[in-house]
This record gives structure tokens, sequence and C-alpha cells, in this order.
């Protein structure tokens, strides 16, 4: 057979780029909000109000504790932490964080529950990887956080999404979760507090899940990287709580609640009390895929048992009541805002889901153009709700300083009444 040759006569180039690559550039938070950021005008001398992302880490009312920079700067200079790390991570940083977790757990997790991750990021792609055999469907919230579907197409894993209702405080739809599963459902995924909608399940609710979950024979991811986030109503309840009912594979960070998602650590639990995924050979999965896996830096490593003993209250109360007053102030503006509605004050996390009303709006063609236009326009930059599953609606997030957010909520009211359609 005659090979194909290039016009220079030389043989065809044997590669090509990875097509699911570039699809899930699209559908990632980070990829949607770039093309907004392309719409930005660079003669805007205004300060840029980034309402889009969910890391206040830049600005100065968030700034974590000076004990985690001391336990960074003691993990260094200590030069106990240079070495290579087991796959699962240093035994007493995971021993640290079963203790941690325990606390508010009705059992106690052993550092064999613990595996150490580069952020949460990575728990996610150990999770969806270890139950991604052939034919295999997960069940994902919408709205939800976009990665699990990128993730999930690497993998092969079919996804089938279940909604969360607004006029329920963002709970899960139960009926349909039971409706969706089949005997090919592995896992379904719950995100508490919520990205993007700020919610916080109640200890009631998260029971149904659980026992929902039972009855269908599939294990919970629960994505808890807002942990402890929550300032309204309800108290933030782990999923683990409920182990002995279901199994549960916990995802989590420091990256949230001590401010600091550069540093990149996070871990992936097995809350597990009956044995259940060692018995089907899912914890000999998680091992394996770690073995195959960049490990956390070692210095983060050897730092993260003084961050959880020594962390006082007080920095975490300071935090809530910045996001506590960061959501009221939100809120309130939303209402001031005719064409976008929020149906559940945020209780938890760092954002808040609107929904947009287009009928109110003159030349606005969905949440999308909406973005793109607000940025160009008044250089704010919001998340629209395409990207997270929910088409005409907008993801706005609080966790900055509130006179910027004051300011950006202004500028989105402006814009309102510029595009407002005329009566």
């Amino acid at each position: 057979m005659k090979e194909e040759k290039m016009e220079n006569g030389s043989k065809k180039w044997g590669f090509g780029a990875n097509e699911e690559v570039n699809t899930a550039l699209d559908i990632t938070i980070r990829g949607i909000l770039t093309m907004v950021m392309d719409n930005l005008d660079a003669g805007d001398k205004r300060q840029i109000i980034p309402l889009g992302h969910g890391d206040p880490s830049a600005f100065p009312c968030f700034r974590t504790t000076h004990i985690a920079e001391d336990a960074m700067v003691d993990a260094v200079r200590s030069a106990k932490f240079n070495s290579y790390a087991p796959a699962s991570g240093i035994l007493s940083t995971r021993r640290s964080i079963a203790e941690y977790l325990s606390r508010d757990l009705p059992y106690k997790l052993s550092s064999d529950d613990v595996h150490l991750t580069i952020g949460c990021t990575q728990a996610i792609e150990v999770a969806l990887t270890v139950l991604a055999r052939p034919g295999a469907n997960i069940l994902l919230p919408r709205p939800g956080y976009p990665f699990y579907e990128a993730r999930a197409a690497f993998s092969n894993l079919q996804v089938r999404h279940f909604d969360l209702l607004p006029e329920k405080g963002w709970e899960v739809d139960l009926d349909a979760v039971q409706a969706l599963a089949d005997e090919n459902t592995v896992a379904m995924v719950i995100i508490n507090p919520g990205n993007p909608c700020g919610n916080v399940f109640t200890y009631q609710h998260l029971e149904k899940v659980a026992e929902t979950a039972k009855k269908l024979g599939i294990l919970i991811i629960s994505d808890e990287v807002y942990d402890h986030l929550a300032f309204g109503s309800n108290q933030f309840v782990p999923m683990g709580v409920f182990g002995s009912i279901v199994p549960v594979l916990t995802l989590g960070s420091i990256s949230k609640r001590w401010i600091v998602p550069g540093w990149r650590f996070g871990w992936l639990v097995t809350n597990d009390p009956n044995g259940i995924l060692k018995k089907t050979k899912i914890v000999d999965c998680i091992k394996g895929c770690l073995n195959i896996c960049s490990n956390p830096s070692t210095l983060i490593q050897g730092a993260v048992p003084q961050i959880l003993k020594k962390t006082k209250g007080d920095f975490f109360m300071k935090i809530i009541n910045i996001l506590r007053q960061a959501s009221d102030i939100c809120y309130d503006r939303i209402k001031e805002i005719p064409c976008i509605t929020c149906p559940h004050k945020p209780e938890g996390s760092m954002f808040v889901m609107a929904k947009l009303n287009l009928s109110l709006l003159e030349d606005i063609n969905d949440d999308l153009d909406f973005c793109f236009k607000l940025a160009k326009e008044e250089s704010v930059i919001i998340l629209p709700g395409v990207a997270v599953g929910m088409k005409n609606w907008l993801r706005i997030t609080f966790a900055i300083e509130p006179s910027s957010l004051e300011d950006g909520l202004g500028r989105i009211k402006s814009f309102y009444q510029r595009h407002a359609k005329q009566q």
C-alpha cells in the first residue's frame, strides 16, 4: 500500500490533538470564564470585579491564618519533608486528617481511610477513575460543578443528571434519582455546602439521600470542599455520618476553609464502617490509581498536622462572619436588579444562583450574551449558568471584599438599566 505523503514529500504526521481535551475546555468553569474575560474592554480603567471564580485569597480580608503560614515555614526549615512520600500520603498527615474529620462523625476514621490528593480536583479524578467500568453511569447534580462532567468524559463514564430544586432550597430531587438509576449506575454525587447554589443540606435530607442510595445499591461521592462554611440556619453535616447506611467517598481539602486554594492539598476518604468498599476492591483500586499519580508536595503534607491542630476557632468565625455579611449584601442588592432573581438566600459556600429574566432586557440573547456584554461594558465578571448546567441563570460569587462586591452589583444594576426593555 502506498503511504500517504504531505506536500513536501515526507510521510504524513501520525499525531493529532485529543478532541476530548478541546471539548472539556468548553465546559469547564476556567474555560468559560476565559471566554468571558476575553470580552473585557482594555480602555475601561475601573477595577475589574471578579464575581465569577471562587478564589477569595487575593483579597486582604480573606487572608489565611498565620498558623498555616508558620506551619509551612516550619515544614521547610525542618528538612524532614524533602523526600518522596508514600502513594497515599505521609502517615502522620493521614492520621491527623482522620482525627480532624472524625470530630463530626459517630465513628472513628483511621489513617487507612485517608488518601491524600493534589487538591479536591485530583480526588475527583481518582474517584471517577476507580468507578469507570465499561457501561457504567454516574448521577450528577444539575446545577453542579462541571469538572465532574469533563472528568467523566475522559473516563468513558456515562453521565445522567438529577435536578436540584430551587423551590425547596436546592434539595436533591430524589424521585428523579430513582428514575435515572439502573443496573449500571455506580454512584451519585452531592456537593455540600453547595457549589453553585450556596445551599446547605439538612441532616434529615442527607439521611434520605443515603437511604435512596442504599436502595439503589450505589455509593455516594460527597464533595465537601466547602465543609463548615455554613452561615445560615442549617449546620454543616458531613455525609460520612451516614456511612453505616451507604458507603461514602468524601472529597475535601484545606483550600476553602483556610483560604489557600493555591496550596493544592486535598483528600479522598472512605467512610465505610461496614467494609463494603474493601470487599468490592474499591479501596485497592484507589491505592492502585494513586500509585500512578503525582502526590501533593511533601512540604504541605508536612505542614497540615500543625495547621489542623493549632488553628483557632476565632479564625474560622472571622471567615464565616465575612461570608455572612457578603452573602447578605449579595442577596439584598440582587433584589434591586429586576432582571435577576435569587430563589434561595445563600447559606453556605461562596456562591449564589440567580435566574435571568430575558423578557425584561432589550438586546440580550441568553446568559452567555449577558455575561459577555457585562464584562465589556462594566468590567464585571460573572459565570453564565450554562457553565453549571442551568441555561439563563447566573452564578455569582460573593467571596470578595464587601466594598468591591457592592461596586460590582451596582455596576450590574447600571447594566440592567441601560439594557432594560422600554415599556
